[in-house]
């Protein structure tokens, strides 16, 4: 398996944890009696679990990209030492991403979120030079 495939998949258990870290704050939020409920009347989140689901949802976004970029490197037989620093990158901003987002550290979120995109940006480009 190339290192971006192993990178992508990583990328997929962040998503995971994501989903997981999210999901435990909102439930604390709102009450596990309302969690577990039908979801007719469902609240919104508020304050860091609100923003822990918009960062999970961010990471779909995210992740579309990237996985984009992993396949046309792997299927190309294009993987190198640029396109494998770009997957790890990529997933170290991701993952810096969470909390970033989670705690408002503005301009921060947005610096990484840009540095991930750029990763697999560079990513896609280094298979059409």
């Amino acid at each position: 398996m190339t290192v971006e495939l192993t990178v992508l998949a990583l990328a997929g258990i962040l998503q995971l944890l994501q989903l997981l870290i999210y999901v435990i704050a909102g439930d604390r939020q709102i009450g596990l009696k309302t969690a577990m409920g039908n979801r007719d009347d469902k609240p919104e989140l508020t304050g860091i679990p609100a923003r822990l689901q918009r960062a999970y949802n961010n990471h779909f976004e995210s992740l579309a990209l990237f996985t984009i970029a992993v396949v046309v490197v792997t299927l190309s037989n294009q993987s190198s030492p640029l396109t494998q620093t770009c997957a790890w990158v990529y997933l170290a901003a991701r993952a810096l991403y969470v909390p970033a987002y989670a705690y408002g550290l503005s301009p921060w979120r947005s610096i990484i979120w840009t540095i991930a995109i750029g990763a697999a940006t560079i990513m896609l480009l280094a298979t059409l030079l």
